[in-house]
């Protein structure tokens, strides 16, 4: 099966450039309600996964550092302590299975490593509930 079947486009996602702020960051975490964003580069690559526990763990750690001066904080000097690995777009179901396992969603890109979108775990699950479902209507 073609995993493009799951992709949510980039267009859907709320994503950040790497030379975006803290304070942008933790804004649109916040308000689409998320706890953790794709973070790009100037080129749209996938460069990690950004959490609002990274974001709490800069506060904790910087002295000084308060909601009021986050917007001096570029988002390339937060450690992302989670690394969530992305797909090719021609991986098939069962990698992309194997890694959903472990992150609430997966990054995809395309063949230049260019960022196009992400698959949603509970994406994955719906439609693996909705086989087995299936499979035991018709054996019944």
């Amino acid at each position: 099966m073609n995993i493009s079947f799951f992709l949510t486009p980039k267009n859907e996602v709320a994503y950040e450039n790497i030379s975006s702020n803290m304070r942008q960051a933790m804004e649109k975490i916040e308000y689409h309600g998320y706890t953790a964003i794709p973070i790009l580069d100037d080129k749209g690559r996938y460069v990690g996964t950004l959490t609002d526990g990274d974001l709490l763990a800069k506060l904790k750690k910087t002295k000084n550092l308060d909601f009021s001066n986050t917007h001096e904080v570029m988002l390339k000097e937060i450690e992302m302590r989670t690394t969530n690995k992305a797909v090719s777009i021609d991986a098939n179901i069962e990698d992309l299975m194997l890694i959903s396992i472990n992150q609430n969603f997966v990054p995809v890109v395309d063949d230049s490593k260019i960022f196009i979108g992400i698959i949603k775990r509970s994406d994955i699950i719906t439609y693996c509930y909705k086989k087995l479902f299936k499979q035991e209507h018709e054996t019944k």
